[in-house]
């Protein structure tokens, strides 16, 4: 019987799948160029991996995340080194600031075609706590603003400044939250759309600095 999948699994799992894609030729990848098929491609490459390993329920990423069971709660992101960033559904404006409410683990890849080879080298692969997936610029300012002593006012100002999406009672409520509740850094970069777009070269070079955000790093 095959045991269950836990966070300390799925981490040395991600590790272990960089290296044993690193050295496969991914003939289906030949000439491809779209990087959603490649990480489509990637994302089903793993969960087959950890299948065949675990127990594990596994999502469907166009309706939730990829490891939805409640103790692993986690989406897999896979990016190009030359740009290393996906988009996620948006949910409120409270995910920019208190997290995308799950855990992220990165694929960073560098890829490279010959005539009959296509190699994927992973340059990066990280695993983000959801407590760390607020925005940095965002979630640094807000707990400065809190050491000055910032009041509900203060804070509804700095976030109608930074444009995030919400009316006036959106915005005073998700004060009051933010004075009301410990406020975790965050680490990744995430832009205001209709989805939200998340930039991670912050969480990958942390180099396992901070708490919170796994990093293993390859040279390409």
């Amino acid at each position: 019987m095959k045991p269950t999948l836990t966070i300390e699994n799925l981490i040395a799992a991600a590790k272990i799948f960089c290296e044993t894609m690193a050295k496969k030729n991914h003939r289906d990848l030949i000439g491809v160029t779209d990087g959603k098929a490649v990480g489509t491609y990637v994302e089903h490459e793993f969960q087959n991996y950890l299948c065949a390993r675990y127990t594990l329920t596994v999502g469907n990423s166009a309706r939730g995340i990829d490891l939805p069971d409640e103790h692993i709660a986690t989406d897999i992101k896979v990016t190009s080194v030359t740009q290393p960033q996906s988009s996620c559904p948006f949910e409120s404006a409270r995910q920019k600031v208190f997290g995308l409410g799950y855990n992220l683990l990165i694929f960073v890849y560098d890829k490279h075609d010959s005539a009959d080879k296509c190699t994927l080298q992973f340059v990066h692969c990280a695993f983000v706590e959801k407590h760390r997936t607020g925005d940095f610029t965002t979630t640094k300012r807000l707990r400065e603003m809190i050491d000055d002593g910032a009041n509900t006012d203060d804070i509804v100002g700095f976030l109608r400044d930074k444009n995030l999406p919400g009316d006036e009672i959106t915005l005073n409520r998700l004060a009051e939250e933010i004075l009301s509740n410990e406020l975790s850094q965050g680490y990744l970069t995430i832009s205001n759309a209709l989805q939200w777009r998340l930039q991670y070269s912050r969480a990958i070079s942390l180099s396992n600095s901070v708490a919170g955000v796994t990093n293993y790093d390859w040279q390409a």
